[in-house]
């Protein structure tokens, strides 16, 4: 039949097949879709043919089509519920294992979930079986408030302050150069060079690292004759904060979990392995009629900082990431174990429950 509705009655048509068959002159050189699929019928099947109405070929093989379509189904149904993250993996670890979350508006109050099936890491995926991979990349991850006239600032002045302050923590633990050990000359120009004890830190924390001057309190730095950082994309998961503090300044808290992915540092390797620092700083941004203070530079009041799988002992002033063999290998540690992905319990809470001194043991990675 064509599109238009047409018929042929039945004599014609039966008259047509048989021609094509025997190869008569008359019969058209290409044939439509319909003669071609019943010709091709005709040719394999023996006996006397059937009208092409009372066929009954077409409907069965649609109902073994539906048959089929419908136990593929079933199997696929019966694969997700017994094995959800193996078919996660199929697809990329997609969805909600992927679904951004959305930024922390405020401390929470339990530690992301844990994957029922924890997939390992790989060169094209280094955030997979992470929390991390629902955050954010780079400074996205990293959430500010709304200005507001706080202190000796307007509402302009402080969102400039907001801004900058995470400047401060882009240029001090995600700036590529810094990463690879460069002097993080862009976050230290953010600070107060007439606050006398930060100077005396900043002369010596680079060139001779210790437990008190070690520059990973401030600055993320990658032993990069040991480990490379994986990709372009560093994960953070944070905030920031403000008040009105001393002598109407505008203090500013940030805290924020970087997320780092390595390998060897020998060409082609393979394993990855995530090192997770987590730092809480707190700035000043000082009213230069009351305190000694450059434009455009804050004050720092506190700094703090806990790593996991970054090196603990031995103070180097490089992050020194372990893999697996390594890891399997190494004593556990005198200190608790605590999850780096649990931003519930503030960095100085942890420190006062388990003490600076200890190297903790991560639960995951």
């Amino acid at each position: 039949m064509g599109n238009g509705g047409t018929s042929i009655p039945d004599e014609e048509w039966e008259r047509f097949l048989r021609e094509a068959e025997a190869g008569a002159q008359g019969a058209p050189k290409e044939p439509s879709a319909r003669a071609r699929m019943v010709t091709r019928r005709l040719q394999e099947e023996t006996g006397r043919p059937e009208g092409w109405r009372t066929h009954q070929l077409a409907p069965r093989r649609w109902g073994k089509g539906w048959y089929a379509v419908g136990l593929l189904v079933t199997v696929g149904l019966l694969i997700v519920a017994l094995a959800p993250g193996r078919v996660a993996g199929w697809f990329g670890g997609g969805g909600a294992a992927s679904t951004p979350l959305a930024a922390e508006s405020g401390r929470p109050d339990q530690p992301p979930p844990t994957q029922s099936t924890p997939q390992l890491p790989t060169p094209v995926e280094p955030f997979r079986g992470s929390p991390a991979a629902q955050w954010g990349d780079g400074t996205s991850g990293i959430s500010l408030p709304a200005a507001r006239a706080t202190g000796w600032m307007s509402k302009e002045q402080v969102s400039q302050a907001l801004d900058r302050s995470r400047d401060f923590l882009a240029a001090s633990s995600l700036e590529r150069g810094v990463l690879r050990g460069e002097r993080p000359k862009k976050a230290i120009a953010l600070l107060n060079p007439h606050q006398h004890d930060v100077q005396d830190y900043l002369a010596t924390a680079f060139s001779a690292p210790s437990r008190k001057n070690d520059p990973l309190l401030l600055f993320s730095r990658l032993a990069t004759k040991k480990v490379r950082l994986v990709g372009d994309v560093v994960k953070t998961r944070g905030r920031i904060t403000y008040r009105e503090g001393k002598r109407g300044a505008v203090e500013v808290t940030t805290d924020v979990t970087y997320v780092y992915p390595v390998v060897r540092a020998a060409a082609g390797s393979q394993e990855v392995a995530r090192t997770i620092v987590r730092r809480e700083v707190v700035m000043s941004w000082d009213d230069p009629a009351k305190v000694v203070v450059e434009p455009g530079t804050f004050s720092l009041v506190s700094y703090k900082m806990d790593t996991s799988n970054g090196g603990c002992g031995t103070v180097t002033g490089y992050l020194t990431p372990e893999f697996s063999a390594e890891r399997a290998t190494k004593d556990r540690g005198d200190g608790p174990e605590f999850d780096p992905y649990d931003r519930s319990t503030s960095v100085d809470a942890l420190m006062q429950e388990t003490g600076e001194t200890k190297c903790w043991t991560a639960t995951r990675l």
